[in-house]
């Protein structure tokens, strides 16, 4: 039977808006960690079938298909093709779908799953700046800014403001460990850096945490999407620069290369939910991925939700159950950042470490999407 499994997975440091990768080109940024998944293995570009870019805003640095014109400045030999693709936050997760899936139906044995969104040069929204949507859709569904989903999404699982700044709080305080423990050192590549002067710096640290958030400070910012509201930028994900990329491989293929794989990607799942609340897809995507898996909640180690706003990863553990330590161990969006496009591989890629690191078994990763959709995935560490 054809196995989908992952050999090697590598990241950007995640930048803060405006911050230090803010003058890196987006394109330039994928084609790195596309060139570091084929020097940490030592493979040839020319065995990889395709290359799967998760992006979101499509336009400017990010349009004309940026996973081809990463591929090709990562100097892939030119038969080797590259697609972009949307779905949202989960835009990067897709692509390990999509590389698996071909795997497993036996079309390709080597296929790179990656991510990209420099949101400081190409803006959320950019993509459909001077357009509205269709009367088509929002006659047949209410559809309002995230923000407002998720404090609707608050109101409906009586989520309170407290409740959700004690978490934003935990998330960067595991962050903070996580960095100063080194765990994120082996995942992370380095990007150089040309600064004003000429000179030319590595940064190697994600720039998101911060050691003096506290309850305080995150009890007295306003809500910018209600009057009184529960969400703030506080409680919210970063706007962040980053890549990532995963390379996917079938198990024929890494024995002839005698290669050791890492992680069997076991159960994948998607999931459309209420377009107007947006954000529970992972609810229901959680469950669909461990019915496919034959897993019960209590056999995954770590999971990954991603804290686009802190009223979703709660939301979700009231609805599953799970155990709340072995949630987003090293922190999560809200401290580390969301480049859109990147954060379903820079998730994947961080939950993999993390499994190695603590020598968990199973990992369940899900993310929440624009327009009410949800991806679900299951990986199993091997020995």
């Amino acid at each position: 039977m054809k196995e989908a499994l992952i050999v090697e997975a590598v990241r950007t440091p995640v930048g803060r808006k405006k911050g230090s990768l803010s003058g890196v080109r987006s394109e330039d940024m994928a084609g790195m960690v596309l060139k570091e998944l084929m020097i940490r293995t030592g493979l040839k570009p020319d065995l990889v079938e395709d290359v799967i870019m998760g992006c979101v805003s499509q336009v400017g640095e990010q349009g004309f298909c940026i996973g081809r014109q990463a591929a090709l400045i990562a100097d892939y030999p030119f038969h080797v093709p590259g697609i972009s693709i949307d779905r949202q936050c989960g835009s990067s997760q897709q692509a390990v779908h999509f590389a698996a899936q071909a795997i497993l139906a036996g079309d390709m044995d080597v296929v790179v799953a990656a991510g990209v969104e420099n949101m400081s040069r190409t803006p959320l929204g950019s993509n459909v700046k001077g357009t509205e949507l269709s009367s088509e859709l929002t006659s047949r569904y209410e559809i309002i800014h995230q923000g407002l989903s998720a404090e609707r999404i608050a109101q409906k699982w009586k989520i309170s403001r407290q409740e959700m700044d004690e978490f934003s709080l935990e998330s960067h305080l595991k962050a903070l460990r996580a960095q100063k423990e080194g765990r994120f050192e082996r995942e992370i590549m380095p990007i150089p850096v040309q600064l004003p002067d000429g000179s030319q710096i590595d940064v190697s640290k994600d720039e998101g945490p911060r050691p003096d958030t506290n309850l305080e400070k995150l009890s007295n910012l306003k809500s910018p999407f209600l009057e009184n509201g529960q969400v703030t930028a506080g409680n919210a994900s970063q706007i962040s620069d980053g890549a990532a990329a995963i390379l996917i491989m079938s198990g024929d293929k890494a024995a002839e290369l005698g290669l050791k794989p890492r992680f069997r990607i076991i159960a994948r799942s998607v999931v459309g939910s209420d377009p107007t609340l947006m954000l529970t897809g992972p609810i229901p995507a959680t469950a669909k991925v461990l019915a496919k898996a034959g897993l019960k909640l209590e056999d995954i180690d770590v999971f990954e939700v991603n804290e686009a706003f802190a009223a979703i990863p709660l939301a979700w553990l009231r609805e599953t159950g799970a155990d709340r330590e072995k949630l987003n161990p090293c922190g999560g969006a809200i401290a580390l950042g969301h480049p859109l496009g990147a954060s379903g591989a820079r998730l994947m890629t961080t939950m993999m470490h993390e499994l190695e690191r603590s020598g968990g078994r199973y990992g369940l990763q899900t993310m929440c999407e624009g327009h009410g959709m949800a991806n679900a995935t299951i990986i199993e560490r091997l020995n």
